[in-house]
């Protein structure tokens, strides 16, 4: 998007359902009227804005597409408290069904970025000997299990995670569910390694095995969750009904399928799962293990998060709970992406 769309973004979205001779005037742009109306056209082709009625009764207004992927400043957007926040509270049931499907979750460039470092890591993995590969998965295994525990409160060190997962050697002064987490999540992290294919197509039933394994011996429920749930930090309330959960849950692997991307796959999974907190407790640790099982199904590097600030990482998804919109998690999937492949292989 160019600076001059921008400006018409900007004044829709301060002005909704303006005619296409008003945006040409409320903007003030020193081009001409055609040049507006074929930009609002292209726009439209975009998803980023939407159009009603017709001929003289035309009237534009920014599409949910564009709120979807919009720059958000996370500091700016958190310098206020939650209760002064203005956010979507309850389940978006048109964000799975009407407005992800339209949108391109990535820019053409974000996209060319992405997948050179794909291209690089292909490049990189066949000069590496299989025990050479198995070495980095294993590390990289070490990583992301560390990090996904720790951004869920575990209190053990990337070291005292090491010695636990390669001797099976607990660490002092630090609880015994902290431990079977951390084995847990390994334990998890080499059934999807043993069994490449096992979430292609992405199946509910294949999701909660995934989840069971991750709360295996903890005090949390196996299944969907039946009751409400609360969010830390945030008014947004995750659907309460089990039904209501499920076909949520069977729309996110509808659209996921459908997406070509691999990259889109892996990005919707990490946010939907999340979102839709379908279990009583693991919903982030399972969303990124299933989105890691999508990058290794197509040969994908997959993701550690090793360097990402855990409270970045919560407000990132926090914004996508009140506001759809994926901005700085985007930022934090290419960043994340770009140090596995120059990390690890």
């Amino acid at each position: 998007m160019n600076g001059i769309d921008q400006i018409i973004i900007d004044f829709l979205g301060r002005n909704p359902r303006r005619s296409s001779k008003e945006i040409h005037e409320g903007t003030k742009l020193n081009i001409g009227y055609a040049t507006v109306k074929r930009m609002l056209k292209k726009l439209n082709e975009s998803n980023y804005i939407e159009i009603e009625g017709q001929g003289k009764g035309t009237k534009y207004r920014i599409s949910p597409a564009y709120d979807v992927s919009k720059p958000i400043d996370l500091n700016e957007y958190f310098e206020n408290e939650m209760d002064d926040r203005k956010m979507i509270e309850s389940f978006n049931f048109d964000l799975m069904s009407r407005i992800l499907p339209k949108v391109e979750l990535f820019s053409g460039d974000e996209l060319e970025k992405l997948e050179k470092l794909q291209k690089r890591y292909l490049e990189n993995i066949k000069t590496l000997s299989d025990a050479q590969y198995q070495k980095e998965l294993e590390r990289l295994a070490i990583d992301l299990s560390w990090k996904s525990s720790q951004i869920e409160g575990n209190t053990y060190s990337l070291l005292e995670t090491e010695r636990l997962l390669r001797e099976k050697k607990t660490a002092e002064g630090k609880t015994q569910e902290e431990a079977i987490m951390l084995l847990n999540h390994k334990d998890a992290l080499d059934f999807i390694l043993e069994h490449p294919g096992y979430l292609d197509p992405i199946q509910v039933n294949r999701i909660e095995d995934i989840h069971s394994i991750l709360v295996k011996d903890l005090k949390v429920e196996r299944n969907i969750r039946n009751h409400r749930v609360g969010i830390l930090g945030t008014n947004y309330k995750p659907l309460d009904n089990e039904y209501q959960i499920r076909e949520a849950l069977q729309e996110m692997c509808a659209l996921v399928n459908a997406k070509q991307s691999v990259f889109e796959k892996a990005l919707l999974l990490l946010l939907l799962l999340s979102y839709i907190q379908a279990f009583d407790d693991g919903n982030k640790r399972t969303s990124r293990l299933v989105c890691n099982a999508c990058l290794i199904q197509y040969n994908h590097c997959p993701i550690s998060f090793r360097t990402i600030d855990s409270v970045e990482y919560k407000k990132a998804m926090l914004l996508f709970y009140e506001q759809n919109n994926i901005s700085a998690f985007k930022s934090i999937f290419i960043d994340q992406f770009e140090f596995a492949v120059r990390t690890y292989f």
